[in-house]
């Protein structure tokens, strides 16, 4: 019998509000079955947490839910380890994220 691992990796993440009003940090992990998982906080205590799943090679969405009961969708554009993406939690409060090297 042979076993298989999935591959996995974790990138940091890092954004804003798109008013300037909130700085982001977080993570993005990537299962081996091209879906994941996106957390992020603000610096004034706002956490969302949503998975997601490659629409394309290069394209993946998903779907925020929040500490203050917000939720919204979110898009993710890349190549390989580095990307860009943004989204929208609930009532209009914008915000772009970036991706770096996996850790």
């Amino acid at each position: 019998m042979l076993a298989f691992a999935a591959c996995s990796a974790t990138q940091p993440v890092s954004g804003s509000m798109e008013d300037g009003s909130e700085a982001l940090s977080g993570t993005s992990m990537m299962n081996g079955d091209r879906t994941g998982t996106l957390i992020i906080q603000s610096d004034k205590g706002l956490l969302c947490t949503g998975r997601w799943s490659y629409i394309s090679e290069h394209v993946s969405r998903g779907v925020f839910n929040c500490n203050n009961g917000k939720s919204g969708p979110f898009e993710f554009n890349g190549v390989g380890p580095r990307g860009s993406g943004a989204g929208r939690v609930a009532t209009g409060a914008s915000f772009s994220h970036t991706a770096d090297q996996p850790r």
